[in-house]
């Protein structure tokens, strides 16, 4: 047997192409680009036989109709009740996958449908896809269908541990979907692997000493979530449109009928660097640099239903860009700028500016917003800074001091998407550190200060 793991860095998940033999590999929980597992499967002479999800994913939208446009045959959890040719299992299911065995073990807790998935070569099992159920150092997050829902599938989690995946042998592989950097996570040590012994001994959840103190634990540490996690599920189970593994570019749109689409409602996001925005970007942009967590905060600031538009640079990457878009299941692409902001310049029209400040050159009076995580504040913040996450700041601006700002996170790029949020709504006279809060306190001759 052969294993490559695919990870996304900017979702924080994993999936893996599986060798099988006789030339066949599986995917599990394969991301909607198939292009990745080909690259994966083609030097090694595989084909990619079967698509193989552990649960209806929340975060991304699912490859495996892609892989099934190519041959491959998808296997999911019975009751996730697909809405399209899928072979699903129940808990004790076994398929044979070209001379390796697939168990399937039901361990709702992230999802009711959840299965893992044990690995064996006859007798001898050879590890264990856990999906959302076991993740290095932690678990994933029980919250994402409702209230209603969440405690009874905390509680679900704690026995699909104890009584499913903990019964396994201590040295037996584990390949989690989600892990570091992952929002579906809860807790997590920033591993993409490991073992169940491993687990059992250095997972904090794991250690709990019962249910009860399992579950305030669990629930205790969840910090926010994109909305756009509402409603990938529903994707998923009916699903999402099937492009061959080729998707289309972005039409080039001139100023005028760029225009008209403003008028019309689409939304306008500036993909280029922080440091291109800064210089100067049309007014009522949102600046999401496209990067790993591009997709992670287009999901989270912009509707989902909503058309959208696009000032890029010559330097981008239009195939990457659509496929960071597609793969959240944001399909309303109308256009890019043609010309980027020279077009829009030279047609006469206005230009707005954020500057960029180095740690050294941030004013040591002027008020500090610090759009990071909850997590990340808790770890360590300015003494004299207000926190606002992010996702929070698109919803209420006005949770913003009031004045003058300079707006930080961990190295810029939210920063200046919430720098971008405050300028639309009106603000002025922002500014956007270029650094780190580390190195902000350095130079204001301060530390960093944990939560209370």
């Amino acid at each position: 047997m052969d294993i490559v793991p695919i990870v996304d860095e900017g979702l924080g998940n994993s999936a893996y192409v599986v060798g099988l033999g006789e030339g066949l590999a599986a995917v599990v929980d394969p991301s909607r680009d198939p292009s990745r597992y080909q690259r994966a499967a083609e030097p090694r002479g595989w084909r990619l036989a079967f698509s193989v999800e552990t649960h209806l994913h929340a975060d991304f939208v699912s490859g495996s109709r892609e892989l099934a446009a190519l041959g491959a045959q998808v296997i999911a959890p019975a009751d996730a009740g697909l809405a399209f040719p899928a072979r699903g299992l129940h808990d004790g299911d076994e398929i044979d996958l070209g001379g390796l065995t697939l168990r399937a073990l039901a361990t709702p807790g992230h999802t009711p449908e959840h299965l893992a998935y044990l690995l064996a070569d006859g007798a001898r099992p050879l590890g264990v896809f856990t999906g959302g159920t076991l993740i290095t150092g932690g678990v994933a997050r029980p919250d994402l269908l409702g209230p209603e829902q969440t405690e009874p599938l905390a509680r679900a989690a704690y026995r699909s541990l104890h009584e499913r995946l903990l019964t396994l042998p201590d040295d037996l592989p584990v390949w989690p979907t989600h892990g570091a950097g992952s929002f579906c996570s809860a807790g997590g040590d920033g591993g993409r692997t490991s073992t169940i012994g491993n687990e059992r001994r250095a997972n904090p959840l794991l250690r709990a000493p019962d249910e009860d103190t399992f579950v305030a634990h669990l629930l205790t540490g969840l910090g926010s979530h994109p909305p756009y996690f509402l409603e990938l599920r529903t994707v998923n189970r009916g699903g999402p449109r099937v492009y061959g593994g080729q998707p289309p570019v972005p039409t080039r749109v001139d100023v005028p009928a760029f225009r008209r689409a403003l008028d019309g409602g689409a939304e306008l996001i500036d993909v280029r660097p922080i440091a291109d925005f800064a210089a100067g970007h049309l007014p009522g942009s949102l600046s999401i640099a496209l990067r790993d967590q591009f997709a992670t905060w287009l999901g989270w600031l912009v509707d989902r239903a909503r058309p959208f538009v696009v000032v890029a640079s010559r330097d981008t990457d239009r195939a990457l860009l659509v496929r960071e878009c597609l793969k959240i299941g944001y399909e309303r692409l109308l256009g890019e700028l043609d010309g980027g902001v020279a077009a829009w310049g030279a047609a006469g029209l206005p230009l707005q500016q954020i500057p960029l400040v180095e740690p050294g050159d941030a004013l040591t009076d002027r008020p500090v917003l610090d759009v990071r995580q909850r997590a990340e504040w808790s770890g360590g913040h300015l003494p004299d800074a207000v926190h606002v996450e992010l996702g929070m700041l698109a919803r209420d601006t006005a949770a913003a001091p009031n004045a003058p700002v300079t707006v930080h996170c961990g190295h810029g790029a939210r920063a200046m998407t919430g720098a971008s949020l405050l300028a639309r709504a009106g603000r002025e006279d922002l500014s956007v550190l270029h650094g780190s809060p580390a190195e902000l306190a350095t130079a204001r001759g301060q530390e960093l200060e944990p939560e209370a």
